[in-house]
């Protein structure tokens, strides 16, 4: 891994989370998220990705409390609006947790520890988690009567880690269910935990991907 800084800008929102080698859309527009941005352009292009807790609402425009664990992103993509709005496109690069806030700024920094990831599990575990993805997953297209493409599964990433990961954004899952999957520092862990929530959706409730929508930016 390239090395990180050990503070960081972090942009909590309530119900975006970020994984790595994933691309997250957004959509820029406050005043302190503008300076941001500005900010890590002229730097090393970083911004964390937290989940806000608790009742945020009340505390929005100011710091709001937020789960620790989060995943940085790298801006790959950026296009400045001429009313000084802009869209960009993160790439997650990996994931920290929060060890203290840094003041300074408009916008809100912390200084993070790093975590690395595991791919631990061996070939033929890694072989049969993903045959029961692929099965959870036909089977709650089918629960919402859509058809699954003779091809998704040889369009979509082949690698484990990669593969949960794409998966854990595209599904129509709970930002806290997501969470729950980025705190997971091994990749048979984080499979058997999405395997975990489907079978429980698929026992109670639909879930189902995220519509062509989901590509729009995220504010």
């Amino acid at each position: 891994m390239t090395l990180l800084p050990d503070t960081i800008p972090i942009f909590p929102l309530p119900n975006v989370v970020l994984f790595p080698q994933i691309d997250l859309p957004l959509h820029i527009f406050e005043p302190r998220y503008r300076e941001m941005v500005a900010d890590a352009m002229s730097g090393d292009r970083l911004i964390g990705m937290v989940l806000l807790r608790g009742d945020w609402r009340r505390e929005y425009h100011g710091a709001p409390e937020v789960f620790p664990l989060g995943c940085v992103g790298r801006i790959e993509t950026f296009d400045l609006l001429p009313d000084g709005r802009s869209n960009l496109v993160l790439r997650g690069v990996a994931r920290f947790d929060m060890t203290a806030e840094v003041e300074g700024r408009a916008y809100r920094r912390a200084r993070v520890s790093w975590r690395t990831e595991s791919e631990q599990a061996v070939a033929e575990e890694i072989e049969h988690l993903n045959a029961r993805l692929q099965i959870s997953v036909a089977r709650l297209l089918a629960r919402r009567e859509l058809e699954v493409p003779s091809d998704m599964w040889e369009r979509l990433p082949r690698g484990t880690g990669l593969l949960v990961n794409t998966l854990a954004s595209v599904l129509d899952l709970a930002a806290i269910e997501q969470l729950a999957l980025l705190e997971c520092d091994d990749v048979a862990d984080r499979v058997e935990r999405l395997l975990e929530v489907l079978e429980f959706r698929l026992a109670g409730g639909a879930a189902f991907l995220a519509s062509s929508g989901d590509d729009e930016p995220r504010h």
